[in-house]
């Protein structure tokens, strides 16, 4: 599948519905108890595009963006304003924000990650579209600079330094990324008269992995 490095616009994300699914089979057992399993080790997550419209110009910026994906076909970026920081929503990232490794001596890339915890609970997630110029990273408690002591790829969500990290040293990072998604369909349906009523109309977007 081609994936085309562009953001659908971030004024029409912003007011869209949408967030993580999880995939979860149930087996319900004589005895009353359960056994739950998931085929899913990552979570997908969903949107509706048509939310966000507030005008004429909005849907008109939305078709076109569609037409240059040619609906399912193309991937793209997707800020999700409920979740686009390696950080809190009120904070600017820093470089301390996320432990992504530990250093071995040898291993100068590796991916940047967010986790997500609670309880006894926690998540990895991997971050494969971190923002351009948002990267910033640490090493053993210190922060290091791009260009002179690593670069960032930021279509892969990889980071790799100049020389490798001390074995034992903690890799940080902080960052802002996007979502990896595609149309999760092929069509749009609208009326003017509808829209200009108040009535949105319903455009899916689902994440995809790359």
């Amino acid at each position: 599948m081609a994936f085309h490095e562009v953001r659908f616009p971030a004024n029409l994300s912003f007011g869209s519905v949408g967030g993580p699914e999880r995939r979860t089979e149930i087996v319900a057992l004589a005895s009353g108890f359960e056994e739950r399993n998931t085929p899913w080790a990552h979570a997908r997550r969903r949107y509706d595009a048509g939310m966000g419209l507030r005008s004429l110009d909005d849907l008109s910026a939305l078709v076109a963006f569609f037409e240059a994906r040619a609906g399912q076909l193309h991937g793209f970026r997707w800020k999700d304003w409920s979740d686009y920081k390696s950080c809190l929503p009120s904070r600017a990232p820093a470089f301390d924000d996320q432990v992504i490794a530990q250093g071995d001596g040898m291993t100068k890339v590796f991916r940047l990650t967010k986790t997500y915890a609670s309880g006894p609970g926690s998540y990895a997630r991997p971050i494969d579209k971190p923002v351009r110029d948002s990267v910033r990273a640490g090493i053993g408690g210190n922060e290091v600079f791009p260009g002179t002591h690593y670069a960032v790829d930021h279509a892969q969500g990889l980071i790799t330094f100049a020389e490798a990290p001390q074995p034992g040293a903690e890799i940080t990072a902080g960052f802002e990324f996007d979502v990896p998604v595609r149309f999760d369909t092929d069509r749009i349906a609208v009326s003017v008269a509808s829209f200009q009523a108040g009535e949105m109309p319903a455009i899916p977007v689902i994440e995809v992995r790359v």
